[in-house]
């Protein structure tokens, strides 16, 4: 199958052999795909090369012949924002998420729409932490693995004065008291609400989704969980 004039973004390229590249791009409308980039030696070839790194937007064409698509053309459509710090580490979580979670070639236009959304907002996010947030929270939708923000497991609306656990299966389950692996109603509501809450509401709502994130990466987690981590030890701002 060959497809031609496919908007996509590059979220991860790596070496192949001696002069070749293993890109996986988001496309508009096929999903995920594995490119193999060949012959990208040479001076005619370095713009090309140039134009296949992590949040580059492309037009391309390419032939689909088994799991690697064979790629044809290329254009860079522009220069994405230069990140430095928390904002590109926070790049690389959001595509290992994507590369971890989003099957290749499944059409989910949603999901290029909102990657196209949060590149743009990691470019001049206030709060990196709340960024992260919302994609969390609309990559579980795009994913169909969605949760009812709006009310607990038994159907009941979520109340502010209340705490919960996040369940990744049934959604908010309401606890008999306040508890360290807990969030509060109030967090929930602003999550559903889209509406940036205190940072203690924000800080109870990254423990609650990586769970549900988690429990679909199955036993092995992310790099970048382990790289943010290591930073907010020695940065007190790293809490994304």
């Amino acid at each position: 199958m060959r497809v031609e004039a496919q908007l996509a973004f590059v979220l991860h390229a790596r070496p192949w052999r001696e002069t070749s590249l293993l890109v996986e791009v988001l496309t508009r409308d096929h999903g995920r795909v594995g490119l193999v980039a060949r012959g990208l030696n040479g001076p005619k070839r370095q713009p090309l090369r140039a134009a296949l790194q992590p949040r580059q937007s492309l037009r391309i064409d390419y032939v689909q012949r088994g799991e690697l698509a064979q790629l044809r053309h290329a254009e860079a459509l522009d220069a994405p924002t230069p990140l430095t710090g928390d904002a590109s580490l926070s790049a690389f979580y959001v595509h290992e998420l994507l590369l971890r979670l989003a099957p290749r070639q499944d059409p989910q236009p949603a999901l290029y729409e909102l990657y196209a959304r949060v590149r743009n907002e990691l470019a001049g996010a206030d709060s990196l932490a709340w960024t992260l947030r919302r994609y969390e929270r609309d990559l579980i939708e795009c994913l169909g693995y969605a949760l009812p923000w709006h009310e607990d497991c038994e159907g009941d609306p979520i109340d502010a004065a209340a705490w919960y656990q996040l369940d990744p299966q049934r959604g908010p389950v309401r606890m008999l008291r306040q508890g360290p692996d807990g969030l509060s109603g109030a967090a929930l509501q602003a999550l559903l609400a889209d509406s940036p809450p205190s940072a203690s509401l924000l800080a109870q709502l990254r423990p609650a989704l990586r769970g549900v994130l988690a429990s679909h990466l199955g036993p092995t987690g992310l790099r970048s969980w382990g790289l943010l981590q290591e930073l907010s030890r020695i940065s007190p701002r790293a809490q994304s």
